[in-house]
């Protein structure tokens, strides 16, 4: 049985369900109308602090409000990133999801979030290779030397990362489990003390986001052996690859992006992406970004939901073959 409405019904009908969807329009065409929290999760000074703090200056600007960075570091990325996930889904908190919340679930035996069904991805901003760089004093220049040095001397070079789990400890354990070599890690609560340790010789060496250690590069305080990226970086164009350098396969790196609260309403993701999106791919970001040691991704939320789950497979893989796991 078909039921008919007279015309006038269908009309008042359509009306009804217009009147409704335009609330959430205009809702997410006026947001925001206050201050937004934009957690960082990790302490001031290194890459993600400061890719962070580029996506609030860019939001505040094009919004006309205020978007408070809110540094909470510590367990590897891991405890602001939950603070993010639990906090109300209404747009007025916002993070940065790094390379840490791919690594996370492959490694850590529990978890009271899950960066895939607990966070919104608005966008991965960049992606950001890293430098493995060793003290100055350090007797070698290549690769090959550092290896080399490695297997001569077991457990004697350590390592600097940002926390375990981070993005530096798992490229170095890739690296000690590619090359066949035993190294001690030493983990910080964040890049700016580990590499203020490095130049000082507290520890050897260590894989450092470019876009944190490239001023201490041109000033001799460290020093460049290769860069992680299965590609050579444009601002270093004769630093040959962890590959070149001869561990064959190696391409890893870290990444930033924003997210938000799941339950976020999409209006106000695609308001956030859109944002930012338009101000990264200008050319003059674009350059700001690789004078920083960046390379600009700036995609939908769908691509970055799937290049965060990629990471997640990836890093578990990793984690299962080289035996790591956190309690």
């Amino acid at each position: 049985m078909t039921l008919k409405l007279p015309i006038a019904a269908l009309s008042t009908l359509a009306a009804a369900a217009l009147t409704a969807l335009m609330p959430l329009s205009a809702g997410a065409q006026q947001y925001p109308n206050k201050t937004v929290r934009f957690i960082i999760p990790f302490p001031p000074g290194g890459p993600t602090d400061i890719m962070g703090r580029m996506a609030t200056d860019i939001l505040a600007k094009a919004t006309g409000q205020q978007f408070v960075p809110d540094n909470r570091g510590g367990a590897g990325g891991n405890i602001g990133a939950e603070m993010c996930a639990k906090a109300p889904p209404d747009g007025y908190t916002l993070c940065m999801i790094t390379a840490a919340q791919g690594v996370s679930p492959a490694i850590y035996r529990k978890m009271s979030y899950d960066p895939v069904k607990d966070l919104a991805t608005v966008t991965l901003m960049a992606s950001l290779p890293s430098l493995l760089t060793v003290h100055p004093a350090l007797p070698v220049k290549t690769v090959k030397d550092l290896i080399g040095l490695a297997k001569a001397k077991p457990d004697a070079l350590t390592y600097a990362s940002t926390g375990n789990g981070s993005s530096p400890h798992m490229l170095m354990e890739m690296f000690k489990f590619m090359a066949g070599i035993k190294m001690v890690h030493v983990p910080y609560k964040g890049q700016a003390p580990a590499v203020l340790d490095q130049i000082s010789g507290q520890v050897q060496l260590a894989f450092n986001t470019a876009i944190s250690v490239i001023p201490q590069v041109d000033a001799g305080r460290l020093k460049a052996v290769a860069i992680s990226s299965k590609d050579r970086f444009p601002p270093m164009p004769n630093l040959p690859t962890v590959e070149e350098g001869g561990v064959k396969g190696f391409d890893g790196g870290s990444w930033q992006g924003v997210g938000a609260p799941a339950g976020t309403p999409p209006e106000i993701i695609r308001r956030v992406n859109s944002i930012l999106v338009t101000e990264l791919k200008t050319p003059a970001t674009r350059e700001l970004m690789l004078k920083r040691g960046g390379l600009v991704v700036a995609n939908s939320p769908e691509e970055f939901s799937a290049h965060l789950k990629a990471e997640i497979a990836r890093w578990t893989q990793i984690a299962r073959a080289a035996k790591i796991s956190i309690d």
